[in-house]
């Protein structure tokens, strides 16, 4: 299917790395001219780099978009070259061994900071023009523990809550504009570093001596699904691309769940 996405302009927040690096390349390969973000100049450089030599188009922004300061540099930067239709708020931050005794209402108060309000600030930048101009396409990425709350990492699944919360109302202040707004809550991501750690603690908990005997023996354990494997990027970057296009025209104020039908056990 051709996702129609030739002459869009993209920014993809925390996408020097991980998930957000997939919907960048993937956006790209669709025929979107990319912006990609991070906050480490050389790691963000070489993937727009690596993009470019693989036929897509590539800009470059960096900055904290936990700062007004930084959203400011980033919304210049990525504006540059031209207006943005679709931008997707990736960047945020989890701690896999927070709990409700070792997290202070200090590291509540951050990781909404960095996990919600830097979204606030890219789509107050970036999201009038969108307006003005008729089309855009805003996509925030969240993760299903904003449905499904674990007793480890409470102030991480709230402000997963917030990212789809966030989505709704905005689309509810944009109707009628042309510009749509929905959240992709995704369930567990295989990127590298997850897996070399989850294939440590399968072997601590003996689900196996490789990936593939402790992949499924994990997923029953920790994140029971109806597929019974973890997610890789590209399941979730496939559906933000479709997300970021004409064709996805009539769905917006919705939080879509990409999880294999993960349940709580």
């Amino acid at each position: 299917m051709d996702l129609q996405l030739a002459g869009k302009r993209a920014l993809v927040t925390g996408s020097s790395s991980g998930l957000g690096e997939e919907i960048a390349r993937l956006l790209a390969a669709e025929g979107a001219a990319v912006v990609v973000h991070g906050r480490d100049e050389a790691r963000t450089t070489a993937v727009a780099k690596s993009i470019r030599e693989a036929g897509g188009e590539a800009g470059v922004a960096t900055g904290d978009l936990g700062t007004d300061e930084g959203a400011d540099k980033v919304a210049a930067e990525a504006l540059g070259a031209g207006p943005l239709d679709i931008l997707v708020n990736n960047a945020g931050v989890y701690q896999p061994t927070a709990t409700w005794d070792s997290t202070s209402p200090g590291e509540w108060a951050d990781i909404y900071n960095i996990n919600v309000v830097s979204s606030v600030r890219m789509i107050q930048r970036v999201v009038p023009g969108m307006r003005d101009r008729g089309w855009g396409r805003v996509i925030q990425i969240s993760s299903v523990t904003g449905h499904l709350p674990q007793p480890s990492q409470p102030h991480y699944a709230a402000s997963n809550a917030a990212r789809n919360n966030l989505a709704i109302s905005l689309a509810r202040d944009l109707k009628h504009s042309g510009v749509t707004s929905n959240a992709v809550a995704a369930g567990g991501i295989l990127v590298p570093a997850v897996r070399e750690s989850l294939t440590h603690m399968g072997k601590q908990n003996g689900w196996g001596d490789t990936w593939e005997q402790i992949e499924p023996n994990l997923v029953e354990a920790l994140s029971p699904n109806d597929v019974g494997r973890i997610g890789r990027p590209r399941d979730f970057a496939g559906l933000v691309a479709y997300l970021a296009g004409p064709r996805s025209e009539y769905i917006t104020g919705t939080t879509v769940r990409i999880d294999g039908g993960w349940y709580d056990a």
